[in-house]
């Protein structure tokens, strides 16, 4: 292992250490030894830098709080003795290449797990790797978890014995966003924008059909993609969307992109509402302030103003774990993922891919009142889904707000699992 990479290691394996909140003494004599075996170690490959850099640091923020969950409890109970997590961060700088030529690195460093999600390319392109290479090198084979790379191809006609995804997918979220849509009665047309890539393109593409089949009398004024992570100003876009008449915005647009054009959409005076996947979260409420409330509408599998006292106590712990605002970003399925990890790698009494994988297949791990199952046939883990709207902190509902911004997201529908479940074309070829 090179300097960096050891800092990178040591300096996760401290964070984990420094999470533990001061215990009564009792409570400290009773809690389980700390993990002393080699590191586990989870490559995390994510864009770090550049303008979606703030997406990554978010991500490495919710998977470091999980291993440190993990191994307060004791760690990873393995036959030699328990072992600790560690996540080692590696940059993908928003790059496909980058993230191939980080995997190669991971594999170099012999670690045996990956984790990506903020890119449904950069997976598509991680999943035909990781087939290679597991193929070409048995003895030193990988298991891929996305935890948000949600073009649905990649459970379908890409599915990969060695690919688990914990995210729902486009399709999924569509169909609940939908369900919202469907009830608008006073929507007569709509704007559909994304971004030029895999995911954002299905994006479009569902919302056309579902839209089609569940609300024909809904005009489409306007219907484009623009390049991703590379729009400076949206202003010329927010005044397309204003000119068109549209009552409604639906994107699936994430990180800076979905920031930018909100912010833009607020300056131009547009005042109709946003269907999004991802518009709780990241700068997003802020930037479009009051007139957000009650007509910015995102999708997740989960909401801080989840109404549950275990939903509640959750989410005090992460904040109280990362207090800032700016910090401010966790996710229900990434902690599940490493829950269901953690339960694979015990089940399989190894730390070897293949064994991991055909543990996580029968992956069904809760966690804070939510739970989730791993589908086999396709590998798309199976969970709740919310979808919700913004409002003032305070209102009904409305307990916590979103990075400091005053605005958080009420929920008003919830799906089961198995409301969210959605039928699969992949034919799963097992090693």
């Amino acid at each position: 292992m090179n300097p960096i990479s050891r800092r990178r290691g040591l300096a996760a394996m401290a964070a984990a250490c420094l999470c533990l909140p001061a215990a009564p003494l009792a409570l400290a004599q009773a809690a389980p030894a700390a993990p002393r075996g080699e590191p586990i170690r989870i490559a995390m490959i994510e864009t770090l830098s550049g303008p979606f850099a703030n997406t990554g640091e978010a991500v490495f923020r919710n998977l470091v709080w999980a291993t440190e969950r993990v191994n307060a409890r004791g760690g990873v109970k393995l036959p030699g003795g328990a072992r600790p997590l560690v996540i080692e961060r590696f940059d993908s700088k928003g790059q496909t290449e980058e993230a191939l030529s980080s995997l190669r690195l991971s594999v170099d460093r012999g670690i045996a797990i990956v984790a990506q999600g903020n890119s449904s390319s950069a997976a598509a392109a991680i999943i035909e790797a990781i087939n290679k290479h597991n193929e070409r090198e048995p003895q030193r084979r990988q298991v891929f978890l996305n935890y948000s790379a949600v073009d649905p191809v990649l459970t379908n006609e890409k599915c990969s014995f060695w690919h688990f995804r914990f995210d729902a997918h486009a399709d999924m979220r569509m169909t609940a966003l939908m369900g919202v849509l469907r009830e608008d009665k006073d929507l007569k047309r709509v704007y559909l924008i994304g971004q030029d890539y895999s995911f954002g393109q299905s994006v479009l593409r569902e919302a056309r059909r579902q839209l089609g089949a569940q609300r024909p009398d809904v005009q489409i004024v306007g219907d484009e993609l623009h390049p991703m992570a590379r729009i400076k100003d949206f202003l010329p876009y927010a005044n397309k969307i204003k000119a068109s008449g549209a009552q409604a915005v639906l994107t699936g647009n994430w990180g800076n992109d979905l920031t930018l054009l909100v912010k833009a959409a607020r300056e131009v005076g547009f005042d109709g509402r946003f269907y999004t996947f991802y518009g709780n979260a990241l700068g997003a409420p802020a930037a479009i302030g009051d007139a957000g409330i009650g007509k910015v509408v995102a999708v997740a599998d989960w909401f801080p103003n989840t109404p549950t006292p275990e939903s509640e106590a959750f989410y005090r712990r992460f904040r109280e774990r990362f207090p800032k605002p700016e910090d401010d970003y966790v996710h229900m399925r990434q902690q599940l993922m490493i829950e269901a990890l953690a339960q694979a790698i015990e089940r399989a009494g190894k730390v070897e891919a293949g064994a991991i994988a055909a543990a996580l297949e029968h992956a069904d791990v809760g966690l804070a009142g939510q739970r989730g199952r791993m589908r086999e046939g396709d590998h798309q883990f199976q969970q709740n889904l919310a979808v919700a709207v913004m409002d003032r902190q305070g209102a009904p509902g409305v307990k916590f707000d979103v990075e400091g911004s005053g605005y958080g997201f009420r929920v008003i529908r919830n799906l089961t699992p198995q409301q969210a479940e959605m039928p699969h074309t992949c034919t799963m070829q097992r090693p």
